[in-house]
Parts: structure tokens; sequence; C-alpha cells
């Protein structure tokens, strides 16, 4: 195993931020692995999830096992990891900025697009290595002016030519499910069987360019533009390990065995396949999901459980106004599985209170949560 340490850029003289990269298995092997916890620095189960695999790839690295290359990145934003005010972390957003920390990666689609469109030939292997050259490349020439744009690069840096990104994140309160592609479900699936997912929502480019997309939408992007001499050399899912306070021994250590047989099936880890359970719901366009508003605020009161199936016009939650006595009902928008509800517990006018995902598309544009 290498241990690398990657300095942030510094906001003021006197302080100094790192990202520290654990790296196993042969760098020249069958493949590369990226894995990445706590983006939003207040989202912890994957942080113990990467702990665990951190000794358990020690123990496979020992034994000869890895085939490929896997990159753990156990906390991937010190900056939000230190937002704390008034004993509330504050991970989600940069305070200075107002900034989602899993938004805004660099997008570099044109920029490769351009320095390889004479080089490419008919070999697609050989085109897959040559954008991976030219993407680290165009991430070495981007300077950052910000210490979240040198968080961002050191990262995007270290993930751009892996062949699989997992980026661990968690909800409010939550079933575990899972964000990817519908180019690159067929290749997820088998990952939500064994973490047990009850929710996997597919899009191509849901906006934001976040951490994931940037990856494969580079991709995606090269394709379209150049066709079948380009493959997908790449595919990300960003995977919500349930609810915020879901940080336990138990959870974590099996969610851990269920991303080492995934690897294990992905060729990544040398070992005896175990077949996956069944997929517990079937995946959905992104598109297709409800974010449930409430149109007052008030005390809210929840009728209904994350993992629940609810039918349209189910009772979700109950808006009390304890001053006049109003209470305002909250109904499913359509029928679908309820995999997120919020944390909070007084609701704002206008506020997102859960995530209902049904099956047929019906939004467009910008598809994620601030």
């Amino acid at each position: 195993m290498r241990q690398l340490t990657h300095d942030l850029l510094s906001p003021v003289p006197g302080t100094a931020r790192q990202i520290h990269s654990f790296h196993y298995g042969p760098d020249n092997g069958t493949c590369k692995v990226y894995i990445q916890a706590a983006l939003h620095a207040d989202e912890l189960p994957g942080m113990l999830v990467a702990w665990y695999l951190r000794q358990r790839l020690d123990e496979l690295e020992r034994a000869g096992k890895l085939k490929g290359e896997i990159v753990v990145v156990p906390v991937a934003n010190p900056a939000g990891l230190e937002q704390v005010l008034m004993d509330t972390p504050l991970g989600r957003y940069e305070l200075e900025s107002g900034q989602n920390f899993n938004r805004h990666f660099v997008d570099l689609a044109q920029q490769v697009g351009d320095a390889v469109q004479d080089l490419l030939t008919a070999d697609v292997q050989a085109n897959a290595r040559l954008i991976r050259t030219h993407l680290r490349q165009a991430l070495l020439e981007h300077g950052a002016s910000t210490q979240l744009q040198s968080q961002r690069l050191v990262l995007q840096r270290l993930a751009c030519d892996a062949d699989m990104v997992l980026d661990l994140h968690c909800d409010f309160e939550a079933v575990e499910h899972l964000y990817t592609t519908p180019e690159a479900w067929p290749q997820v699936e088998p990952l939500a069987r064994y973490l047990g997912s009850q929710a996997n929502l597919l899009a191509t480019d849901s906006g934001g360019q976040s951490f994931d997309e940037c990856f494969t939408l580079v991709w995606w992007q090269l394709q379209q533009r150049f066709g079948t001499q380009v493959p997908m050399g790449s595919f990300s899912v960003t995977v919500e390990l349930r609810g915020q306070t879901d940080v336990s021994h138990a959870v974590a250590s099996r969610d851990c065995q269920a991303i080492i047989l995934y690897l294990t099936d992905f060729g990544a880890i040398d070992g005896e396949r175990i077949e996956p359970p069944e997929l517990l719901y079937p995946a959905t366009p992104l598109a297709a999901v409800d974010p449930v508003t409430t149109p007052f605020g008030g005390l809210l009161v929840f009728c209904a459980m994350p993992g629940e199936y609810v039918e349209a016009g189910q009772l979700l939650a109950d808006i009390i106004d304890p001053l006049n006595d109003t209470v305002t009902q909250v109904r499913a928008p359509q029928a679908g599985l309820l995999y997120a509800r919020s944390l909070r517990r007084m609701a704002t006018a206008g506020m997102v209170i859960a995530h209902v995902a049904g099956t047929q598309a019906h939004r467009s544009g910008y598809l994620l949560s601030p």
C-alpha cells in the first residue's frame, strides 16, 4: 500500500489542509478502481465503510489477491469537515462561496476532444489509453485560485483515469439507494444487488457537473462526437448509504463486504464469485423522482417511512401550525418508493421533505438537489 498526501491551496496564512489517498494493488494491473467517502462532509457512513475497506484491502494485498489498483480516499472533504457552527456540522456547502461541494467539477469534454480528434485510430483500447493520458494532462494544466477549486482538482485528478468510480454518500433519513447512468446500469446492477439497494436512479446528465458525472459524462460526450472509436472508458456510481445517523460497525462491515464481493465480481479482486441476491427494486429514471414539498411551514410529523411503497395520494406527513391549529396534509404526488425524507421536524414553506421514486420520467433539466 502506498499512502499519498495532496496539499490543498491554503485559504489564509497559517492554515493547511490535505487529502490522503491510499493506493492498493499494482498500479499497472488489470483495472483501476477509485473509492471516496464524505465529499459531503456531514455524510459519515461512507467514511466508516472506507475504513473497513482499507483493513480488507490490506489483507487482500498481502495475500496477493488484488488484480488492479484500488484507490481509497476516506476523507474527501477536509475543508467541509471543519465547518461546524454551534455544534452543527455544515458539510454540504462551502460557507465562503455557498457552493455545493459536489458540483462544478471541471468539464473536459471539449478540451480533450479537440486534443485527440486527429490522433484516434481504429484501435478502441489504444484510444481509451490516449484519452486517459489527455484527461490527466488537462487536469494538470488546470490551476486553482481557491481552496475549494484545489480540492475538486485533487479528487478529479485521482479518479480521472479509473475504470470505476464509487462515491460514497448518504441522505438525511433514507434506505440504501444509488445513482448512475443508463449506460452503466448493466455493470452497476450487481453492486445494487450486493448492497441491497432499494432505489436505483438513472440519468446520463442530471446537471450540476457533480463528481460522479464528471467522469461518465466526458466519455459519453466523446462517444457522441467520435462514435465507436471511443468506448465508455469509465463508469461512476454515487452510493447513498442510508441516512446520516446510520453509522455503526454492523452496517458498515456489511456494506464493506458487499463492495468487496462486487469488486471480485468486477475482476479487481481475485476470488470466488458469489451470486448476488435478487434486485429489490428495479432501476428507474432519475427524472421520475418527485421531490415532495410542503406549501406551509410548521411542525413536521411524518406518516410514512423510508423504504415504504406509497400510492398516489397517500398521506406522507402532517404539517401542524401550533398557533392556529391548522393541519396541512402532504400527500404522495405519484405511486413509488419513498426512499428518503428530511431529518428536520420543523418545516419551512416550500421545503423538500421527502423523495418518491416513480417509474415514468416527467421532469427534465436540472434533476439534483441544491
